[in-house]
């Protein structure tokens, strides 16, 4: 269990491209209950601030079974965890929630979250709470780089939400100094 403890929004402090990028997160929609909540691991997403709010940003394909929980649930979590459950999170990405209890496969252990219906998890070092407030579909027609269109040979494209962030908790490394 991380110590984590309640952040700010004035004194997060995370180096946002080593966290997505290199370190992934896991996003978590629906309800701390058996089979109402799915997780998947993210390298995709973005914070920031959008209409005066401190804002999150994830993407889903359609396909994805947390597609389903993150239509559904009016919020949603970040979690970014220590190297060591680099694993845990490679299987939460590659395996499907559709097909087992995958959470109970990696080991985490679910966990409530402070504002947000959503879960975290215990171990997670980071935990960003966001209240969706926005979602819309990427569409091809307007990707001004033709370089995007490899990461769609299906034409799967992602669906992505903005959520405004309602709490963030994390261990000191994550504050400030």
């Amino acid at each position: 269990m991380m110590d984590r403890q309640p952040i700010g929004i004035g004194t997060f402090n995370a180096p946002l491209f080593k966290t997505f990028n290199d370190d992934w997160l896991l996003l978590t929609a629906g309800k701390l209950e058996p089979k109402r909540f799915n997780t998947m691991t993210v390298s995709w997403g973005c914070l920031g601030v959008l209409w005066s709010k401190p804002v999150a940003i994830a993407f889903v394909r359609p396909q994805r079974y947390t597609y389903e929980f993150m239509e559904e649930s009016p919020d949603f979590t970040l979690s970014a965890f220590p190297r060591e459950y680099h694993d845990a999170l490679m299987l939460l990405g590659t395996k499907s929630g559709r097909d087992g209890d995958k959470v109970a496969e990696s080991g985490l252990t679910p966990a409530a979250s402070s504002k947000v219906g959503s879960p975290c998890f215990a171990e997670a070092k980071l935990v960003i709470e966001c209240r969706k407030i926005y979602r819309d579909d990427l569409k091809p027609e307007f990707f001004l780089d033709p370089t995007i269109a490899v990461n769609y040979p299906a034409k799967d494209y992602h669906r992505f939400y903005l959520g405004e962030v309602v709490a963030i908790s994390g261990v000191q490394e994550f504050r400030k100094a």
